[in-house]
């Protein structure tokens, strides 16, 4: 072993530095690196003190890279994994339902763009979705043309 060796908090930023991760989140990457009992906690504690860790933040980055293409379920469990708070993870989840069937219509769209010619397609199609987190009904609704745009141009 070489006589240099990264220090946690030096690890821990350059995750960082990559995308937002949660505290958890450094907790497990980094638990193999610790050489002694205490000092993984020390470094992520002086981490989240100066606000190198912030939940709020990666709740924020992983809705602006996933919720258009994901549904509420499917962003709900990318959250939970991190090990965020509960009661945060629920009320970013709630501000996605609002935006549920425009976002699968999109997805939708941009996957298909015409409606299913049988019923063989239309379960392709509709598995598509549901897969990417959608609820049945607005599924559905995407699927079988019911789902109303707010500007009226489809």
């Amino acid at each position: 072993m070489g006589s240099f060796s990264i220090s946690l908090k030096g690890r821990a930023l350059k995750l960082l530095a990559a995308r937002e991760h949660s505290r958890a989140e450094l907790q497990r990457k980094l638990a193999p690196h610790e050489t002694e009992p205490g000092e993984l906690a020390r470094a992520l504690d002086e981490l989240q003190s100066k606000g190198f860790i912030d939940e709020q933040r990666v709740i924020d980055s992983v809705l602006h890279r996933r919720a258009s293409r994901l549904g509420a379920s499917r962003v709900r469990q990318e959250l939970q994994a991190k090990g965020l708070d509960p009661q945060a993870v629920a009320n970013a989840v709630a501000a996605l339902k609002d935006t549920e069937l425009a976002r699968a219509h999109d997805v939708w769209r941009r996957k298909f763009g015409r409606a299913p010619g049988d019923a063989v397609e239309q379960a392709r199609q509709m598995r598509f979705l549901l897969t990417r987190g959608f609820g049945a009904e607005t599924v559905r609704r995407v699927v079988r043309g019911t789902a109303v745009t707010d500007d009226g141009a489809d």
